[in-house]
């Protein structure tokens, strides 16, 4: 009787919502509470003439921005040790160069499609037509691609790939250029490779730190749910609807070919290779969810390796190696879609002629280009690169920055699921994809730290 009692009156303990609802949460109360923030308007005008934002607006681009720096700060060491260790994993695997080549040729078919749906969208739709921009609006960007910097950038300027840059005041801001880290990575990579026994003990070094690396990550990661509010509520504070209203046919010709591609192409070329579309994106979710609140595919990176791997059943050797790959290559969103329907948006508001020869020109960039933003925040390079590939006025770039951010998230999301669907896809056709996992019951944990240097592969859910 007693036991009874005392069974009885054991407290339950609290269970938090996944990690995937938590983000939905997160979604909802950010939009409430960046309507509230945008119904409060504007504390003033400061001194220099700008818009002095109120209290909880600030609030949430603080969290927010605060959220993104903690993601950016990590990409540089996650990158390099990623990529080293990844290439030394090859080794480990059959047919390694045959496996790079066909991932990297489904990146470009890929690519191809999301493109051609971009287009296809721009030519029915008439975004350019259809927009009450002013061309007030029309201003050059401060950052441009081009195939030279492509190409010059592929140099490193040191061996990790870091710039400075003084400001005004002398203060002086770091950043980094993930194309130079790539390129640097793979060299050393290589290298392991070539000298063997006597790298272990660097890999064994690249291991530990790439572990310690992801346990920081995996901290910032959790704080994901509370990001989303404030990037969100941000967002809708800052642009509303009214930045929306005025590239209305645009906005909706982006999300179109995002949606589109998410969910029409990605399923139908699942089916084709004989997968589940429910499991793929059961066990993608946490990695697309993370994507589109942070807007960041390298920050998201890891996220996505461990679905890759852990839900979606593809052998750590060759997830390691892909998957990093694809979240600097990889965009079929930022790269394909958006400059597609953007270079005809710019064309069409100008009052521009683009010829068959002009459409096969920004196929051309979608698939061969991407890597040219391999080293920024890729879309308003990826654009500039096409425009100017193409002889379009680059002023064409400031008619749409107003509504950038709120773009970029679904942007991101499709980057990201493309990026776990192409190894997905690979490991399938080599025969080397791990279908007990992939098939296996989805629970309730949508993604799980790293607990050791290299854990054995266990199915996680989403």
């Amino acid at each position: 009787m007693n036991t009874s009692v005392k069974e009885q009156a054991k407290p339950t303990r609290f269970k938090l919502p996944s990690f995937g609802v938590q983000v939905l949460i997160g979604l909802v109360l950010g939009v409430v509470l960046g309507l509230v923030a945008r119904s409060m308007g504007a504390d003033g005008v400061d001194a220099t003439g700008e818009v002095d934002p109120n209290w909880l607006t600030e609030t949430l681009s603080t969290v927010g921005g605060t959220f993104v720096t903690l993601l950016r700060a990590v990409v540089p060491p996650l990158v390099f040790l990623a990529i080293v260790a990844s290439i030394a994993n090859l080794r480990d695997v059959t047919g390694a160069a045959r496996l790079a080549w066909k991932t990297l040729a489904w990146f470009a078919i890929t690519a191809l499609i999301a493109v051609s749906i971009g287009i296809t969208l721009g030519l029915v739709l008439q975004p350019g037509d259809h927009t009450s921009v002013t061309s007030d609006a029309a201003t050059a960007p401060g950052t441009t691609g081009s195939w030279l910097d492509f190409l010059t950038g592929l140099v490193p300027a040191n061996v990790l790939g870091l710039e400075g840059s003084a400001a005004e005041d002398g203060s002086v801001s770091m950043s980094f250029n993930v194309l130079q880290i790539l390129v640097v990575a793979i060299a050393i990579g290589i290298a392991t490779l070539k000298v063997g026994e006597a790298a272990e003990p660097f890999l064994g070094f690249v291991r530990s730190a790439l572990a310690v690396v992801q346990k920081v990550l995996w901290w910032i990661i959790l704080l994901a749910p509370i990001a989303t509010i404030g990037l969100l509520g941000n967002a809708v504070a800052s642009y509303g609807w009214d930045a929306l209203g005025s590239l209305g046919t645009f906005t909706i010709a982006i999300y179109a070919g995002l949606l589109i591609v998410l969910l029409g192409v990605y399923p139908a070329l699942l089916r084709l290779n004989g997968l589940s579309v429910k499991q793929f994106f059961s066990g993608a979710w946490p990695a697309i969810s993370l994507a589109f609140v942070s807007r960041s595919s390298v920050g998201t990176m890891p996220v996505t390796e461990s679905v890759t791997e852990r839900n979606l059943g593809v052998p750590r050797a060759y997830a390691s190696f892909a998957v990093p790959l694809g979240a600097t290559t990889k965009m079929d969103g930022c790269a394909s879609i958006y400059p597609a329907i953007s270079a005809i948006f710019v064309a069409q508001f100008f009052g521009l002629d683009l010829s068959v020869t002009d459409y096969l020109l920004i196929a051309f960039v979608s698939v061969i280009g991407s890597a040219a933003t391999a080293g920024v925040t890729g879309a308003t390079v990826m654009l500039t690169l096409t425009l100017s590939t193409l002889g379009l006025p680059l002023e064409g770039v400031g008619l749409l920055l107003a509504i950038d951010p709120i773009l970029d998230m679904g942007r991101t999301a499709v980057n990201v699921a493309g990026q776990a669907l192409v190894p997905t896809i690979v490991a399938k056709r080599e025969g080397i994809i791990d279908q007990a996992v992939y098939d296996a019951p989805r629970a309730r944990t949508a993604w799980r730290e790293e607990t050791t240097v290299d854990p054995d592969p266990v199915p996680v859910s989403a």
